[in-house]
């Protein structure tokens, strides 16, 4: 009973691998495109305080990728990168649990509980929590919404 269910639904290791290698080469394009922004409004010299170009980054974080995804599957169509989205919310997860283990003290979410811990460093733009070095926004928002951005992109393309 066992032998008969199939996981692969009749594709060879090489297709599965080359699934997979588009996969993370799809991923990394959502990467790439995010760090070409972030390197074009650094370029400008924004206050770390100003919450302009958070805002700005945090737009550009899901439209620039889901632009070139589009772009991408209107000239190479490839199905697997629709699912890029799976990559943006495992990466998301991973760093949730760690900033939940991330030590508290004076200025940094001292008294904050989980979820709030959460909130202030991943989404509050005026008052974040002070945890990892003030890089949350950028590590665990804007790189998981890059890959969603992107993944709404290519299905976007895919689906016309």
């Amino acid at each position: 009973m066992i032998d008969e269910f199939e996981y692969s639904h009749g594709k060879s290791a090489g297709d599965l691998g080359r699934e997979s290698m588009w996969f993370a080469a799809h991923a990394l394009v959502a990467v790439l495109v995010l760090a070409t922004v972030v390197f074009i409004i650094s370029l400008t010299g924004p206050s770390i305080e100003a919450s302009g170009p958070k805002i700005l980054g945090t737009a550009l974080a899901l439209l620039m990728p889901m632009v070139v995804g589009f772009i991408m599957m209107k000239v190479e169509p490839n199905p697997i990168a629709k699912y890029v989205w799976i990559a943006g919310l495992v990466f998301f997860s991973i760093i949730c649990v760690w900033v939940l283990d991330l030590p508290t003290g004076n200025g940094l979410c001292e008294k904050c509980g989980a979820a709030e811990k959460l909130y202030r460093t991943f989404f509050d733009i005026s008052n974040g929590s002070g945890l990892m070095g003030g890089d949350g926004l950028l590590v665990g928002t804007w790189i998981p919404l890059s890959m969603i951005g992107y993944a709404i992109g290519a299905k976007l393309a895919l689906d016309e």
